[in-house]
């Protein structure tokens, strides 16, 4: 092969190793993110997001819309635990808004106590 001679693909994707983008870190910093976990793009990551890495930057942009954590994921193709750091570094930066799911509580609602009484009065 001589010096002159491309030895590279450019549809091979990217030659980074997805975790290379996140510095070897497989978990967020300082927080549990849940995968349904909803994000949104902060006004100040709207202003910033011209200056953010590009993988920061696909994520800017993907959530201006509400986006979950493993859908953000998927559409970006980066594994989930990539993107569970990444989202968790803009989340410490400012740069996005995480709505946490609700959590279901030990006891059932009012409403369905009430139809359960019902359907038993009924009886």
């Amino acid at each position: 092969m001589s010096g002159d001679e491309e030895w590279f693909d450019d549809d091979a994707g990217p030659v980074v190793r997805p975790y290379a983008v996140t510095g070897g870190r497989t978990r967020p910093s300082n927080r549990a993110l849940d995968l349904v976990a909803l994000v949104t793009t902060s006004p100040q990551g709207r202003a910033l997001a011209n200056t953010l890495e590009p993988e920061q930057r696909a994520i800017a942009v993907l959530c201006h819309r509400l986006q979950s954590v493993v859908e953000i994921s998927a559409r970006l193709n980066l594994p989930v635990g990539v993107a569970r750091v990444l989202v968790g570094d803009m989340l410490d930066a400012g740069l996005v808004s995480v709505h946490r799911p609700e959590q279901p509580s030990d006891r059932p609602s009012v409403a369905i106590i009430e139809k359960v009484l019902s359907g038993l009065q009924a009886l």
